[in-house]
């Protein structure tokens, strides 16, 4: 591994939340510690406005006359010690990175900087760890970046070679990142990254993590297991840490090979307990089987062991559907109380957990009203709250 160190001054700014449209023409402020990314509807690609709230619960907010414009058309958001970063998706080319922080229930920037594009981000120690990643075999390596959320400098960069944990003749291609301990783990797809089939793979029934050392993000062991497919999904997490420490991780089952679906393992969720770096080979949850043949599309911990998840059916009309499930006494429910299928335009991908058994989900119905559900894991119940007016929510946040 090669690794350069460069430290490079982000400019400081602190500004007021800006509006983004005429005075004349705006709803009613919702000033708030809640942030709420929303798309407004467009015939073409137009940038996120960020909104904020008071609560989750009840209210509404409108693009109409607030929230911050983003720049560029593709957006992906994380929180990292009381800071909310903004990550313009530069598909292929450097993008800008915006850092906000909430003063008097509004938003304020307080630094620009840019950044190569990145497919997996997550905040560890004190830092955000973000990595730009190979999907060409022809380009075996894959770039890291670290910025520190305190001094808000980049002080670490440097390259890892991806063709090294996957030892197969295939690329390693990291579907996301997380802490672990004092590790970074990197579940990742076993992928060909060549010959018209860059996402598929000879190998669709086995799951690995690659676990590096951090800061310098050197290659310590591969954890395989082959009860499951991949875990996770490209650019979507698939780990959760629990109260106890411990890592639960789900497969989709979706390796694919030439386009078809090729795992012949059902879609499941694995446990690697805290202080390890092992599966423990003596938990294995079979959702299909448990869930009566669905697949786990994504998920959102929200304590206790319950997880609200969005899940995923073999029939393709039978769209958005979402359950709890306890990985502890491997209990299953579907939610009830969200609208139906055919109601639903999109549900968002990143959503908000107060982790006490209370989880947030964005859905935007094809009214074109979005609203935020929220979801209790005790009762598996939802109950309609924030409504969103002008735009489709695409992440859910808080700051204190």
């Amino acid at each position: 591994m090669k690794t350069n160190i460069k430290k490079l001054l982000i400019t400081g700014i602190v500004l007021s939340a800006f509006t983004s449209c005429k005075k004349d023409d705006v709803g009613p402020p919702n000033p708030g510690n809640y942030i709420v990314a929303v798309s407004p509807v467009a015939s073409t690609g137009v940038a996120d406005y960020l909104l904020t709230a008071a609560s989750l619960d009840e209210g509404s907010v409108t693009t109409k006359g607030h929230g911050v414009e983003q720049d560029g058309t593709y957006r992906y958001y994380m929180t990292a010690n009381n800071k909310f970063f903004s990550m313009l998706y530069g598909q292929g080319n450097p993008g800008a990175v915006t850092t906000y922080d909430i003063k008097n229930g509004m938003l304020n920037k307080v630094s620009d900087f840019q950044s190569e594009t990145v497919q997996a981000f997550a905040p560890v120690n004190n830092d955000i760890l973000l990595m730009k990643i190979s999907r060409s075999i022809t380009n075996k390596l894959s770039n890291f970046y670290i910025v520190n959320t305190n001094s808000l400098l980049i002080t670490g960069e440097g390259t890892i070679n991806n063709q090294i944990p996957s030892s197969n003749g295939e690329l390693a291609h990291f579907t996301w990142i997380r802490q672990f301990g004092d590790k970074v783990f990197a579940p990742y797809m076993s992928i060909k990254g060549c010959c018209g089939d860059s996402f598929g793979t000879a190998y669709p029934d086995s799951s690995w993590i690659a676990v590096y050392s951090y800061p310098k993000m050197e290659l310590e062991k591969v954890i395989k297991d082959n009860r499951t497919s991949y875990i996770g999904a490209y650019f979507l997490d698939g780990t959760a840490v629990d109260e106890k420490g411990d890592l639960y991780a789900f497969s989709s089952a979706a390796a694919t090979t030439a386009g078809k679906v090729t795992s012949k393992k059902p879609s499941a969720i694995v446990r690697i307990n805290k202080g390890t770096t092992a599966y423990d080979f003596s938990y294995y949850l079979n959702f299909e089987e448990l869930s009566g043949g669905y697949k786990i599309g994504n998920w959102l911990y929200v304590g206790k062991g319950n997880f609200v998840v969005s899940m995923n059916a073999m029939n393709a009309a039978d769209k958005y559907n979402f359950a709890v499930v306890n990985v502890y006494d491997k209990s299953f429910k579907k939610v009830s109380g969200l609208p139906s299928g055919s109601e639903i335009n999109s549900v968002t991908s990143t959503n908000y957990t107060k982790k006490d058994g209370i989880g947030y989900v964005g859905i935007t119905l094809k009214t074109g009203i979005s609203y935020v559900y929220k979801i209790d894991a005790t009762t598996a119940s939802a109950t309609q709250g924030l409504r969103v007016d002008g735009g489709t929510i695409t992440a859910i946040a808080k700051l204190n």
